[in-house]
């Protein structure tokens, strides 16, 4: 008699599990549960997104600095700029056609 005690509470125990297994399943679903399994996985996404943007426009904007820096169009080449001879090393000299053959160099 107490084996069958036993192998009924067994029972009745993984019963339990099974039942509570399923009702998580099920629940999982159901329209709530497919929007926060989404929402989850989506919030993820756009955060990660969000973050790769960010970088590439600090990214792009340091390289702009870069190229007006060296090509002297961040205003601290004016007074090579306001020879219209040079170009201020660049080459071939784009502002006088007639400039790059004079040239001493």
């Amino acid at each position: 008699m107490s084996r069958r005690l036993v192998y009924i509470a067994f029972g009745a125990a993984v019963g339990v599990l099974v039942v509570q297994r399923a009702t998580r399943a099920a629940r999982r679903f159901t329209p709530a549960g497919v929007q926060s399994s989404l929402s989850g996985s989506f919030g993820g996404l756009t955060e990660a997104i969000r973050e790769f943007s960010a970088d590439l426009r600090e990214a792009m904007a340091e390289r702009e600095q870069e190229l007006r820096s060296t090509l002297g169009l961040d205003g601290s080449h004016d007074l090579v700029d306001a020879d219209p001879r040079t170009t201020g090393g660049l080459e071939p000299d784009v502002r006088l056609p007639g400039a790059a053959a004079s040239d001493p160099r």
